[in-house]
């Protein structure tokens, strides 16, 4: 093809291009017909000009760009619809979550309230129930104190969760929001929280960074909320308490004497709703960095060790089946029942060979060293128990809920792999 305005070129005097040319060709073979083995004088040859092709060929971009556009844009609105659901699922399950704490550090009399506002009946029954008391004013004091455990509480686990949100995204590792998991039952009112990320997709670094920053930013609010508490708590006669009590863990011990010092004769350490969130925040703390399977401890120590963790989850397991036998405490047989379904084993992250160094090394040691301080074997006992050592106990909000029974179970706020 030639580009010289000649008679035979297919551009005009006048500068302007015809669609197309057809040139019937009689003699030789055109350079595809002569690839392809076939005469060129079997069919027409459409040979088209350089202008038109050049504009195709833009045509042909252009369509491709708009294309990729629409699809981009199919896409982003796919993924901002799936966003919106997982963040709305995670919001209305945070709010839950505050609700059903803020029940349990109110006694639940919030709903016995409100109830009564609705029924008179009941609301007159409420009022000779409580005498000499004034149900408004007990309203008040059970918002109150239902706030004082709520709040500090949820700020421990939302600090934790996000500890490992922030770490995965600053990793570039898919991960969920934080799902908290509301559970409207004494003594806690929450079996903590997950995150979902996926399985092999991060690196050995980047899994240590995720897993060990949760527990470090819980602790960062757990120690102020705990060391406050403790401040505006102090011994109550034994006698004179009737409640649950709660197994002091070494940091627990540490706090109270370095505050109160020793207990007086006959004399029992009585939290308050900011002390018993700062308490609850140390034992869920704690339960996570075992190391076992998906909790941070799991997570921590295979980074640190490699395969060999995985004879560590199996000794850990036995001892504590072994425990509560020997002790005659099951208190934690549903969390070992959890580990067991999800796995001792931790699976192998994308690259198992990239080395940590030694900053991440002390920081991943000490982060498991508070398993000593902070884990208690006997997180709930009864006062009726006068085998069990006194421990600390939590302060009820009206005398009916000296009675309530213990439910214990805290899945924790592990990161959780699928």
């Amino acid at each position: 093809m030639s580009n010289s305005p000649d008679e035979s070129s297919p551009i005009a005097s006048d500068g302007q291009s015809p669609p197309f040319s057809l040139h019937p060709v009689s003699h030789g073979k055109s350079p595809t017909s002569a690839a392809l083995g076939r005469e060129s004088a079997d069919r027409p040859e459409i040979d088209f000009p350089v202008s038109t092709t050049v504009a195709m060929n833009t045509a042909a971009v252009q369509s491709t760009i708009e294309l990729q556009r629409r699809l981009e844009r199919i896409q982003s609105a796919q993924y901002y619809t799936y966003r919106r659901k997982h963040v709305r699922t995670s919001t209305i399950l945070f709010l839950l979550t505050l609700l059903s704490t803020f029940l349990v550090g109110a006694g639940y009399f919030p709903l016995e309230y409100l109830l009564g506002q609705i029924v008179p009946s009941f609301g007159a029954f409420l009022q000779k129930a409580y005498l000499p008391l004034n149900v408004d004013e007990l309203f008040g004091q059970s918002c109150r104190q239902g706030l004082q455990y709520s709040l500090p509480l949820m700020a421990i686990l939302f600090c934790h969760e996000m500890g490992h949100y922030l770490q995965s995204l600053k990793n570039g590792v898919p991960a969920s929001l934080p799902y908290f998991i509301p559970m409207p039952l004494p003594p806690m009112g929450t079996m903590g929280a997950v995150i979902f990320q996926g399985r092999g997709v991060a690196t050995r670094r980047q899994m240590f960074d995720i897993a060990v920053w949760g527990p470090i930013a819980g602790l960062m609010v757990t120690i102020p909320v705990l060391w406050y508490g403790l401040s505006h708590s102090g011994y109550q006669p034994r006698q004179g308490v009737s409640s649950l009590e709660f197994g002091e863990p070494l940091i627990l011990q540490w706090m109270i004497a370095a505050i109160h010092g020793p207990a007086p004769e006959g004399q029992v350490f009585v939290l308050n709703g900011i002390g018993f969130a700062g308490w609850v925040g140390v034992l869920i703390t704690a339960m996570n960095l075992l190391p076992v399977g998906q909790l941070d401890g799991g997570h921590i120590l295979y980074t640190l060790i490699g395969r060999r963790a995985h004879i560590v989850a199996y000794l850990v397991i036995g001892a504590g089946l072994l425990a509560m036998v020997v002790r005659q405490d099951f208190s934690f047989v549903l969390l070992l029942i959890l580990l067991m379904m999800t796995g001792p084993k931790h699976p192998p992250t994308a690259n198992d060979n990239e080395p940590l160094g030694l900053p991440r090394h002390i920081l991943g040691w000490l982060t498991l060293s508070f398993l000593i301080i902070g884990f208690t074997p006997s997180p709930i006992t009864s006062p009726a128990d006068e085998n069990e050592p006194p421990v600390k106990q939590v302060e009820p909000l009206l005398p009916q809920l000296a009675d309530l029974p213990a439910v214990f179970w805290v899945s924790g706020c592990h990161l959780s792999q699928i």
